[in-house]
């Protein structure tokens, strides 16, 4: 029997600030801002969010879209960079505020950008050798960015959850592959606040190079072509890493644009990639194909290929859409945001 994902679901907190506030405080020019990074905003927690409530209201979501609850679900992993316990796992919040516990397996990923992919192949393998009926993969995170530092224009907060089974699938994961070396281009030592990069390093060899040769890797293995997909979803850092990486694989704008939502949200991290992919399952139709590479700094990347199934009609408007939950921002000026990410401490 195929594999492939059940259901889904996402959540992206309301608060937002924009570009040009950040800019304002440190004195740079935000067209130069928008025109390097194509971002006009990012989401921002509010101050009693954090990555373990993003992945509890994201995994209740994918819920609430099928005819599963909590006992139904052997494996819950999640994956982020800012999990709120150096000691102690957001799994098991997640697994026991849905319900899940107590007999399933439950563990905290880490891989940068990339640790719900990782988590999203985990759950793939055991199901496919039917050691559970159905697992959960969750890519959530409030990220970090120092004060003055480019990160802090797009490091953003919001999570993904997709629940993996054989039954009722709404979309097959025909395939996936990944593409892994020692890259030290982004880093952050334990017991430090804010992540380090190495600038420009991190675009090449960082990004682009992981990125085309687990997106290459992929097509090759599969035997596709770019022409074979309807949508492609890129890990999105910025605005600008995943356009040019759709143009040099020859996938088009028009395949990129439905997945492409961090122009208004920002990078949501370990979310990015999965937040993209649940966007364009929102809106895809039976038989669509959809090709996704996630990216995480150290670095590495997974693809996948994914093919729409006509069970996709019938849960799609069960849950807030990601164009739901980017509507009605409340936007904050730098002060209150910098009070929302902890970076003025009461």
């Amino acid at each position: 029997m195929p594999v492939g994902i059940t259901t889904y679901g996402a959540y992206i907190p309301q608060y937002r600030i924009r570009v040009e506030e950040i800019a304002r405080v440190w004195g740079d020019d935000p067209k130069d801002i928008k025109k390097g990074l194509r971002v006009l905003e990012k989401s921002v927690p509010d101050r009693d969010e954090d990555t373990a409530t993003i992945a509890v209201e994201a995994a209740r979501s994918a819920l609430r879209r099928s005819c599963l609850d909590g006992a139904d679900i052997g494996a819950i992993y999640v994956g982020s960079e800012s999990h709120p316990y150096a000691v102690k796992p957001t799994a098991t919040i997640v697994a026991e505020a849905i319900r899940a516990t107590p007999e399933l397996m439950a563990a905290d990923f880490e891989f940068a950008c990339k640790a719900g992919t990782a988590a999203l192949q985990t759950c793939l393998g055991l199901v496919a050798a039917d050691y559970i009926k159905y697992g959960m993969a969750i890519g959530a995170d409030t990220a970090q960015g120092a004060p003055a530092d480019a990160l802090e224009y797009t490091a953003a907060a919001g999570g993904a959850a997709y629940v993996i089974g054989k039954n009722n699938i709404i979309a097959e994961i025909e395939d996936t592959y990944s593409f892994t070396t020692d890259t030290p281009d982004f880093w952050r030592r334990e017991g430090q606040q804010y992540p380090k990069h190495g600038g420009r390093f991190t675009g090449e060899p960082g990004y682009f190079k992981h990125v085309l040769a687990g997106a290459r890797g992929l097509l090759e293995k599969t035997q596709c072509t770019p022409d074979d997909f309807d949508y492609v979803v890129f890990h999105q850092p910025n605005g600008k890493f995943p356009r040019t990486v759709a143009s040099t694989l020859g996938f088009s704008q028009d395949q990129l644009k439905q997945g492409l939502i961090v122009e208004r949200l920002g990078n949501t991290y370990s979310g990015s990639a999965l937040i993209g992919l649940a966007s364009v399952l929102d809106v895809a139709e039976p038989g669509s194909r959809i090709f996704v590479t996630a990216f995480g700094s150290g670095a590495g990347s997974d693809s996948f290929s994914v093919k729409v199934t006509k069970e996709i009609n019938k849960i799609q408007g069960l849950a807030p859409t990601v164009a739901e939950l980017l509507e009605g921002p409340i936007y904050l000026d730098y002060a209150l945001y910098a009070k929302h990410k902890n970076k003025i401490v009461l």
